[in-house]
């Protein structure tokens, strides 16, 4: 039972939303005891919005990174709060400062997460300020002060918090990536199931959809391994954080990698058992990330079978049979589906070894190269770096421009019916709209549904708790605990949150006397909103998906090339995980990562404005297949199967670099020109792999290098039709 008891704090304690609870916890436990024991009545709800507006603002972080966060949040605050008490005595001065404030932390949210919190918490802060000193300029004084107080008391626990417990979000994130993985490598399973008429493009697609989650869960890894990197040689616990970062990076290359079409290797092993022993190991090896993810989370070592390793050698077995059987009986038409097997089952059989080293530093061996442990910081490095972002985003394409005002406007609309109504608790009109708003229309359609039924669910509740629990102790107790599921849940489960915070609220009003008709005003309030936010995602300058998918298909062909270049320079150098390579292989999935993304928030738009969806479906499915090709590229460089190019090998891959870098040039252009003129790319590919194919001795033309090239040039024809499609079809 003790046991028990252990693992379920461990896993408890490792959990990016129970820590975030428990920090909101501490911090609002200890302003109700002191709030309790100094009789405050109306000052303790400035304390209470200070203390949420600070906690918005929280990122995974180091210490040092979040008290600089802070700070900055702090200097922000403070610039809100007197501009709110500058202008409160003329309602239509504060509204333009509003918008102003709006638009202005929008565009700084374009920066980075940190300084997106940043921003969100700010404009929040704005509008809790405004709420507090809505009565008079003297109630403004009053507040002001408090409000500053919570959010700084906040930030003291947030600091300390990140200071003694430096390891749990990164362990969190680490489980996360490897859960992500172990899914990864289930659908790419299915993808190897021998039955001949399988609707393998739904599992294509459905692999690159999820493929995005998982490149997130790697962003999302690496920046919490980055904030925690400081001079000089990092800790033995971050050296293993990273040591399993850049295992799970390989892993993803691998398990990526695709080395034939898989109807043709179902088709040419239909009478074989082989296929099944390769779909059996890779399932165990989706099975043992899970098993990571778990050992990971508990600090325990994952629990290792010999199923693996029988599955193994197994599939080792069948291999060496199918190449017995085509040494007795040679045939000419299963020579490259054997070879690309055989690619697979080395594939197969080095990514078990990934797994058995991932959770251990490896030993340094004499003469030996050092583990290039550098990772590179996407934050802006100066002032100047952060301006040049933020310039960049001024141009009528850009989201986070369209978004700012969008956002301002739906400020300016509320604030109107706000002062026209004379509602009192017009703010949370708000409040309701700079929640629910988002960049992207899908998303602020499923934020406001889901903010309309929390509302809906924490009314209901805290109605409930003030009949069945009038002791004002136990009525504090419960607002902490709201406090804390809300910051618990915030990411992942928003309806929930919304409800937890709208159940803290109403115990507030309640307990300063004030709850008198707070219930349908804040029902009321909240449908406004969302009715605003809605209207202005669909006719405030929308940033509809299919107006972005030419920019992101060029981002995605040109990463690739870069990537495609990379792996020349490593089959010529050798192979080295240095920055550089590991930096090209990350964008092309990032791009890879945007382009999914994309194509499923597509989905969730109106039919009339999504443009040819089908066609979007085609190029990603080509373009992730594409990037599989390469990835087998990568992954089998410096093994016994990456061979020195010849000239022929050669001019198909500076062929094919170039092609994609030219039509990339042109999907750019045709942002602007509506069209992709019809370059000479693809067919220059097609006359290579015709003058390669009438030369059948040439030896590179059975390395897998050739074949994976091979591959990758018969998808870009198809790839550069669907470009043309997507575009002209706009």
């Amino acid at each position: 039972m003790d046991t028990t008891w252990k693992l379920s704090w461990q896993r408890a304690s490792n959990h990016e939303g129970f820590t975030r609870g428990a920090r909101a916890f501490l911090a609002l436990a200890v302003v109700l005891a002191y709030g309790w024991w100094a009789d405050w009545q109306t000052e303790l709800m400035p304390v209470l919005l200070g203390v949420i507006a600070s906690a918005l603002t929280e990122t995974d972080d180091s210490w040092r990174g979040r008290l600089r966060a802070q700070l900055l949040a702090m200097g922000c605050f403070t610039l809100v709060a007197l501009a709110v008490c500058a202008t409160v005595s003329w309602p239509w001065v504060l509204m333009g400062v509003m918008a102003l404030s709006a638009f202005t932390f929008t565009m700084l949210g374009a920066l980075s997460e940190r300084y997106r919190a940043i921003a969100f918490g700010s404009l929040v802060l704005f509008i809790y300020e405004a709420l507090a000193a809505h009565t008079s300029r003297d109630a403004a004084v009053v507040a002001t002060p408090l409000m500053l107080g919570g959010a700084a008391w906040y930030g003291v626990v947030s600091v300390l918090w990140n200071a003694v417990m430096p390891r749990a979000p990164v362990r969190y994130r680490l489980a996360k990536l490897y859960a992500m993985l172990g899914e990864y490598l289930r659908l790419k399973a299915l993808l190897l199931e021998p039955v001949r008429d399988e609707d393998l493009e739904r599992r294509r697609m459905a692999l690159a959809l999820h493929n995005g989650r998982v490149v997130d869960a790697l962003n999302a890894t690496k920046e919490s391994l980055i904030s925690r990197m400081g001079r000089g040689t990092p800790p033995l616990w971050l050296q293993t954080a990273m040591h399993q970062y850049l295992a799970a990076q390989d892993v993803h290359e691998r398990v990526s990698s695709s080395h034939e079409h898989y109807d043709l290797l179902a088709q040419s092993f239909f009478h074989s058992d082989v296929l099944y022993r390769c779909q059996r190991v890779l399932t165990l090896l989706g099975e043992q990330a899970l098993k990571f993810s778990v050992a990971i989370q508990q600090q325990t070592e994952p629990v290792h079978s010999g199923v693996t390793s029988r599955a193994i050698e197994d599939m080792e077995a069948a291999l060496a049979h199918q190449e017995a059987l085509e040494r007795e009986h040679p045939n000419a038409a299963q020579a490259r589906p054997l070879r690309s097997l055989r690619a697979l089952g080395h594939n197969l059989t080095a990514l078990a070894r990934v797994f058995a080293g991932a959770l251990t530093l490896p030993p340094e061996a004499p003469g030996a190269a050092a583990v290039d442990y550098s990772l590179f910081d996407r934050e802006p490095r100066t002032l100047r770096d952060a301006w040049d972002r933020i310039r960049a985003q001024c141009r009528p394409q850009s989201p986070w421009l369209r978004h700012s005002v969008r956002l301002s406007l739906s400020l300016v609309v509320g604030f109107a019916v706000m002062q026209a109504t004379a509602d009192p608790h017009g703010y949370w009109i708000l409040l309701t709209i700079v929640f629910v708003s988002q960049p992207q229309y899908a998303a602020t359609q499923t934020r406001l549904m889901q903010r309309a039924k929390g509302t809906a669910m924490g009314l209901a509740l805290g109605w409930a708790v003030i009949q069945l629990f009038p002791g004002e102790l136990v009525q504090a107790a419960l607002l902490v605990l709201g406090g804390a599921v809300f910051f618990g849940a915030r990411h992942t489960r928003y309806t929930l949150a919304t409800a937890a915070v709208t159940t803290l609220l109403l115990l507030s009003f309640y307990q300063m006397g004030a709850a008198s008709g707070v219930i349908s005003a804040r029902l009321l309030d909240t449908v406004v909103g969302c009715v605003i936010a809605a209207v202005a995602s669909w006719l405030v300058l929308p940033s509809w998906q299919s107006r972005h998918w030419p920019r992101l298909a060029a981002q995605v062909l040109q990463t690739q090339a870069l990537y495609l270049r990379e792996i020349l320079a490593q089959y010529q150098g050798g192979k080295c995980d240095h920055l550089a390579y590991r930096l090209a292989r990350r964008n092309a999935h990032n791009a890879d990562a945007a382009l999914s993304n994309s194509y499923s928030a597509m989905l969730k738009e109106p039919l009339h404005v999504r443009g040819n969806a089908e066609v979007v479906g085609h190029f990603l499915c080509l373009s992730h297949t594409q990037l599989n090709y390469l990835s087998a590229l990568g992954a089998q460089r410096g093994g016994a199967a990456a061979q020195p190019m010849d000239e022929a090998t050669r001019e198909l891959a500076q062929s094919l670099l170039a092609s994609l870098q030219q039509l990339a040039l042109e999907l750019e252009r045709a942002q602007q020109s509506g069209r992709v003129r019809n370059t000479h790319s693809a067919p220059a590919v097609a006359q290579v792999l015709r003058e390669w194919g009438t030369v059948p001795a040439a030896p590179s033309a059975h390395s897998l290098m050739a074949a994976q090239l091979q591959l990758v040039g018969k998808v870009f024809p198809q790839l550069q039709a669907q470009a043309r499609q997507l575009v002209t079809t706009e």
